[in-house]
């Protein structure tokens, strides 16, 4: 066989994903492929990929050093992928979730954090830190079910708010309506005083005689 046939005849390997591990998601099955990825020397990282929950490493029959290499290393970081955290772009995607739910959720305790990860951004120099989250906290309360049950407390809360917002405005307009109708009787009585005053002294004066 020529050897430029023999160079396009490739070695290949494939992993399953399982669903402890994926989640469910396919947000969740990319975010493992780039986890994986980068325990990978760089000139072999695209080598690596992932359709439908299944990880391939596919290279030159010539690379067959450096395919063993790199079927090594991803059989070793394969190994308790299910533990992996969770990333927040991939437990959007699980739950079927917003970032502002996200946020609230995490501020008052019903997503609790299971720490923060720091990661550089590709090509800048800035660097951003994010929380991430339990595995199996999340697949637990994606079989309880209870996001729902948490966005209709948040419409409750919402409704509760809105209803205590409109007494206190209503009440702010009953107060300075009081003041004005009170600064109102006072001038008038004033006035009246006044008037009064004026009209005993030119009764006084004799004036009327």
């Amino acid at each position: 066989m020529p050897k430029h046939e023999t160079n396009d005849v490739e070695l290949l390997k494939t992993w399953v994903l399982s669903p402890a591990a994926t989640l469910g998601s396919s947000v969740r099955a990319k975010g493992i492929l780039l986890e994986i990825r980068a325990r990978l020397p760089f000139v072999i990282k695209k080598s690596l990929d992932i359709d439908a929950g299944e990880l391939t490493l596919a290279m030159p029959a010539s690379a067959k050093t450096d395919f063993q290499t790199a079927s090594a290393l991803v059989a070793k970081a394969l190994e308790g992928i299910e533990s992996l955290p969770v990333i927040p772009r991939e437990i959007e995607d699980i739950l079927t979730i917003k970032t502002s739910e996200r946020h609230r959720w995490l501020a008052d305790g019903r997503l609790p954090s299971a720490g923060t990860r720091t990661v550089k951004l590709r090509g800048r120099a800035r660097k951003i830190t994010f929380h991430v989250f339990d595995p199996r906290l999340v697949e637990d309360i994606l079989d309880r079910g209870v996001v729902d049950e948490w966005r209709e407390e948040d419409a409750s809360a919402a409704a509760e708010n809105r209803r205590r917002a409109a007494y206190k405005a209503k009440l702010t307009r009953s107060l300075k309506k009081g003041k004005t109708a009170k600064a109102q009787t006072g001038a008038r009585s004033d006035d009246t005083h006044t008037e009064l005053a004026g009209w005993e002294e030119f009764k006084r004066d004799g004036l009327l005689r």
